[in-house]
């Protein structure tokens, strides 16, 4: 009882610290990397990718959903375009924020779980799923993002861009943003992941 009691708290104590740095990469300028042109992409997400690698996929559907809240409470007067978008649907909003991050620190911990089965190194596995999760991060916003707002005239007002359907309305929204949150994200979580998960694993083995 004593060794699961160990095991429980450090974990706990990890999933309070990655919600700590959510919750910091989100409110505040170094949760946004700027590139030339004026571009920028966002880190906010790694968090939750290498807690869903390192803590498993409730671990990361918990810190999905803080980082949600953090992207709602955006809305509020905090970030225009979220402010904009709750203006024009509220529970659209809600939801964009919440469920696809909720289901990207879920799918990401399970792709993890998967991956590590047939890769006796992990190294792959941490790289994939790490790509894997900001791959999601993206789809799933803007599939939610497209859902709820694509038909309202204000929004394709809002993002300045006349687009003939759905799909390619999505993309030239995304962007190089997404792919290179995908390099910065796969580069970060593989970085951050490997050595954290080896020392839950020598913990759990040696407490």
């Amino acid at each position: 009882m004593k060794t699961i009691s160990n095991v429980r708290t450090l974990k706990m104590v990890q999933l309070a610290l990655f919600s700590a740095i959510i919750l910091l990469l989100a409110f505040t300028p170094i949760g946004f990397i700027k590139l030339p042109a004026g571009l920028s992409i966002t880190v906010v997400g790694i968090p939750v990718i290498v807690g869903a690698i390192t803590l498993g996929p409730k671990a990361g559907a918990v810190l999905g959903t803080v980082f949600g809240l953090a992207s709602f409470s955006q809305a509020f007067g905090y970030e225009a375009f979220g402010t904009m978008l709750f203006s024009y649907n509220a529970i659209g909003t809600f939801i964009t924020c919440m469920i696809p991050r909720i289901l990207m620190g879920w799918l990401t911990g399970l792709t993890f779980q998967a991956l590590k089965r047939i890769d006796s190194t992990k190294f792959v596995s941490y790289l994939i799923t790490s790509l894997v999760g900001s791959i999601l991060n993206t789809i799933l916003f803007m599939t939610s993002l497209m859902i709820f707002f694509y038909n309202d005239s204000r929004f394709q007002e809002l993002v300045g861009i006349n687009a003939s359907n759905v799909f390619l309305l999505a993309i030239l929204m995304v962007g190089f943003n997404a792919v290179a949150e995908m390099i910065v994200s796969g580069i970060i979580g593989t970085a951050v992941s490997k050595p954290l998960d080896r020392l839950n694993h020598n913990y759990e083995n040696n407490v």
